[in-house]
């Protein structure tokens, strides 16, 4: 997990990644966030250690690395007292990354009072697009 200095974003955004973390499954794939905001969100996972069988960053890792950049840029508009979870996401990879890094860069495309949707493009150290996902997120009041 990176530290205050690494992160940049939004006031809010950088506030929630220091108060709620980035989770035990994204610490494990070690993802790395360098901005955060309700409206763009940027992290990375390492292609070692995320690789399935055939030695190619497995899908699911796009999709991990996906969804967590969305909820978290969710979450971030949703604001004090209320908290967003996913409802929806697709994905298509269209390339396979088998070393260094892959990167998400996380846009929003809808922040409304009850559901966000964002647009997650990831790439590999080239800056080639590996994969496209959309996720929509609905928003919560806190119980």
């Amino acid at each position: 997990m990176t530290d205050e200095q690494t992160v940049r974003g939004s006031d809010e955004g950088v506030a929630e990644y220091l108060a709620r973390g980035v989770g035990q499954l994204a610490e494990k794939m070690g993802m790395e966030f360098t901005e955060l905001s309700a409206e763009r969100s940027v992290a990375s996972i390492p292609v070692e250690g995320n690789r399935q069988p055939a030695g190619l960053l497995h899908g699911g890792a796009y999709v991990v690395l996906a969804e967590s950049l969305g909820s978290m840029a969710a979450n971030i508009h949703a604001g004090a007292g209320r908290y967003a979870v996913g409802i929806e996401l697709s994905a298509s990879h269209t390339r396979s990354a088998t070393s260094g890094r892959v990167t998400g860069t996380c846009t929003a495309i809808h922040l409304g009072g009850t559901l966000t949707t964002h647009e997650i493009v990831l790439t590999d150290d080239e800056g080639r697009r590996c994969s496209t996902v959309r996720i929509t997120n609905i928003i919560r009041d806190a119980r």
